[in-house]
């Protein structure tokens, strides 16, 4: 069976014991992971005030990542949810946990707008509205000089160490980005990498590189994903060749990014007992663009992800409030 299709079981199954539920008056236990990123941080929080403040639940929220998280609701059946589970740092036993029973897809794509990729500055792709796809920007180096020799483009790739820098590499390779006058640039570390974007940003000089969303700092620089012409190149490609060494991927093929897939993913028990708490948790979708607002505010704040989510409930009521009945929405309200 394929994943898709597993993750369309498990919503199936998730839709039959929600009905059941639903006729359930209280709300219960509830355990959440606050995985240990921002925007996962934020949005356990938010699902907590909301579960206890509107719907009378009783939320514990318990620190996890993604590996871990996953292994004891798998394992151990708790915590009960996974806000935001990365499914392809654990796609092949998730989806055996799913065609098994033991743990449901509650949502797919809590967040929009979310992934890796390729990406400009907003001001770049204001003043070059013409170059709208990562093949067509590959043929102007010339408007990204790489500052040790301008004749070249410069790229920038992720720092040495992180998994994302073999994948650049081998994408650089793929589409022939050398011998069309790029230059891969490592920008040494995180902080190497956020500070190339700032001072480009800060000084209006085009940036063309990788980055991921969301962030605080896609959100805050604004920067412009720029989407792929070629079509994903399949499983082959990517997990055989892309993400491996340079030596253990001989003959790279042009390829869009692998899509990043992103689901809350829940218990089995929590399918049974959820209630009100299962229809929320199926329901409640984060905009790509106010979450990267979110990001910064608690980059900025130094805001923990519970002090962000009592700011998310305050001031963007138009976004959560269609999430839950209205009388739910005003018990939320009253108690901020």
């Amino acid at each position: 069976m394929k994943y898709t299709n597993l993750f369309a079981a498990s919503a199936m199954a998730i839709a039959a014991s929600t009905v059941a539920a639903l006729a359930q008056d209280e709300c219960g236990d509830i355990t959440i992971a606050e995985m240990n990123w921002a925007s996962a941080s934020l949005m356990a929080n938010v699902d907590a005030i909301i579960l206890e403040e509107g719907y009378g639940c009783d939320v514990e929220l318990l620190a996890g990542d993604t590996t871990p998280t996953f292994t004891s609701m798998n394992e151990k059946g708790e915590p009960d949810v996974a806000p935001e589970l990365w499914v392809n740092a654990v796609r092949e036993p998730l989806a055996k946990a799913l065609e098994e029973g033991r743990l449901h897809s509650a949502l797919e794509g809590p967040i929009t707008g979310l992934g890796e990729g390729w990406w400009v500055t907003k001001e770049f792709k204001e003043a070059h509205p013409e170059i709208d796809t990562v093949e067509k920007m590959l043929e102007h180096p010339e408007l990204v000089p790489y500052v040790e020799d301008e004749s070249k483009g410069a790229f920038i790739g992720c720092p040495a160490g992180w998994g994302c820098q073999l994948v650049n590499i081998n994408m650089f390779r793929a589409f022939d980005m050398e011998e069309k006058g790029w230059v891969l640039v490592d920008p040494g570390s995180a902080a190497g990498l956020d500070g190339s974007i700032a001072k480009a940003v800060e000084r209006s000089e085009p940036w063309f590189g990788y980055y991921w969303s969301p962030t605080a700092v896609i959100g805050k620089y604004e920067l412009q994903m720029l989407p792929f012409e070629a079509e994903w190149a399949g499983t082959e490609n990517w997990d055989g060749c892309m993400v491996k060494n340079e030596q253990d991927c001989a003959d790279p093929q042009p390829s869009s990014w692998t899509n990043s897939e992103v689901h809350t993913v829940v218990t089995d028990e929590f399918t049974k007992k959820g209630g009100v708490a299962m229809e929320y948790m199926s329901s409640r979708i984060f905009p790509g663009e106010v979450m990267n607002e979110m990001l910064v505010y608690m980059s900025e704040n130094q805001a923990s992800g519970e002090d962000a989510a009592f700011e998310f409930l305050a001031t963007k009521e138009d976004v959560w409030t269609p999430w839950v009945p209205a009388d739910v929405a005003e018990k939320v309200k009253d108690a901020l």
